[in-house]
């Protein structure tokens, strides 16, 4: 394993309370850290609390917000992400693109209003400026730069970078037979830019300027999957692992400066595939800790995909994901409400919990969770109940909807089989 030297200024108590919750020595914690096994996303100019994503973590959630050029509402996202925070998103994304000028305002009210990780997609920032002037394909290697030194400069954790997509992954697509090209937003915007400027990516050309300024503000990489599949069948191919091979030389020599990098993966994957995915994935980068969309397992559920998102996220967090993507309902459909956000994240939290339980490192403590609910219900202990659950707040209001005359609940009532057989085992 490569390592990297830590050169962050985490205090050790923040440290210790890291190990402690996530049930592991501080020693131990400090060898992932080292060999990039972790990452703790937190930018020189912020102080909040520390969250480690990868090997042997809990499951993390990412949430994502941000305006549109159809929906230009700075307050809206605002409280979206306050939102998210508060059913348990372990760190935010701003991928606004309403508009250039109102880019900067939207991302520091984000930073000043939550107290979790914050990550961007800079290229949006650049790309958009340049095509309210001319095209986006008309930025310059400059802007792309000074879209990350600014975000970084504003306290951004982590920044999405789209490093893997150069000529020879291009290369790849274009002999491929995909259905949908390209869906990530930033890989497309360097996918034009490289057929009409006939030139490398600046951000894997000049990978060495992009470390130097992740050093300068203990900024997290996070190498962006701009070949991953946008539907079920273009999942696992040429594209997608050429870029993948791409993103494992960059994790290596993002260790070696000692910045710390994390690994984006792909979408869309049949449940069959997502093994294979993930466990190639985290091989070629030399086990980077995985930060998945999804995946999506199937493309005929618009309005449900937060749900079609948790199923693959839960089998990808059993083999190894580490980090994943709130997908909300109205994903491919719609700019999400703050109530869109709300349902996506509890639905991802779940995912999570689901995939702790088979983790090793969690297994201990996500059981323990789940055994202490065993007991309350054993009980007919309705306080503690709602108190263990996920969303108290929706258990309560279900509970409460259709009251029992019984200490059962209203489904059984005294017919009930825990309080029937609890009477008559005399356990």
């Amino acid at each position: 394993m490569s390592a990297i030297h830590v050169t962050v200024n985490w205090d050790e108590k923040e440290l210790e309370k890291v190990a402690s919750v996530e049930g592991l020595s501080l020693e131990k914690l400090r060898r992932l850290l080292e060999t990039g096994r972790i990452v703790i996303p937190r930018n020189a100019n912020r102080d909040i609390a520390l969250k480690a994503i990868g090997e042997r973590m809990s499951t993390k959630v990412n949430v994502n917000v941000g305006t549109s050029k159809d929906y230009l509402n700075l307050e809206d996202e605002v409280e979206k992400a306050k939102t998210a925070v508060k059913y348990g998103a372990d760190a935010i994304m701003d991928l606004s693109t309403g508009n250039s000028s109102s880019l900067d305002e939207t991302r520091r009210r984000i930073l000043k209003e939550v107290d979790v990780p914050v990550g961007t997609v800079p290229i949006y920032q650049a790309g958009l400026e340049k095509a309210e002037e001319r095209a986006v394909v008309d930025m310059s290697a400059d802007d792309m730069f000074n879209a990350v030194r600014k975000h970084a400069k504003d306290g951004i954790d982590f920044v999405t970078i789209h490093a893997g997509v150069n000529l020879n992954s291009l290369a790849r697509l274009r002999k491929s037979e995909r259905i949908l090209d390209v869906v990530s937003r930033g890989g497309a915007f360097l996918v034009a830019w490289m057929i009409h400027n006939e030139r490398e990516n600046p951000f894997y050309d000049e990978y060495d300027y992009l470390l130097e300024i992740a050093k300068e503000y203990e900024l997290t990489i996070s190498l962006g999957d701009g070949m991953r599949p946008g539907c079920i069948s273009d999942a696992s191919d040429r594209a997608k692992y050429m870029e993948t091979i791409v993103l494992g030389e960059l994790v290596k020599r993002a260790r070696e400066e000692g910045v710390q990098a994390m690994v984006e993966g792909p979408g869309h994957v049949p449940l069959d595939e997502i093994e294979a995915s993930v466990k190639t994935i985290k091989h070629i980068t030399d086990f980077a800790p995985l930060y998945l969309l999804g995946p999506l397992v199937t493309d005929i559920a618009p309005g449900y995909d937060h749900f079609v998102s948790a199923i693959g996220g839960a089998v990808a967090g059993m083999y190894g994901a580490d980090f994943l993507c709130m997908v909300s309902p109205s994903e491919h459909l719609a700019l999400p409400s703050v109530n869109d956000i709300k349902e996506g994240t509890i639905v991802t939290k779940i995912a999570a919990h689901v995939a702790d339980i088979v983790k090793e490192g969690q297994r201990e403590r996500a059981k323990r969770m789940d055994d202490e609910m065993a007991y309350a219900r054993k009980n007919l202990d309705w306080k503690r109940q709602l108190e263990l659950a996920i969303n108290p707040e929706e258990a309560r209001r279900i509970r409460n909807s259709r009251p029992s005359e019984s200490d059962a609940c209203s489904i059984c009532g005294d017919l009930c089989a825990i309080k029937l057989l609890k009477e008559f085992l005399k356990k």
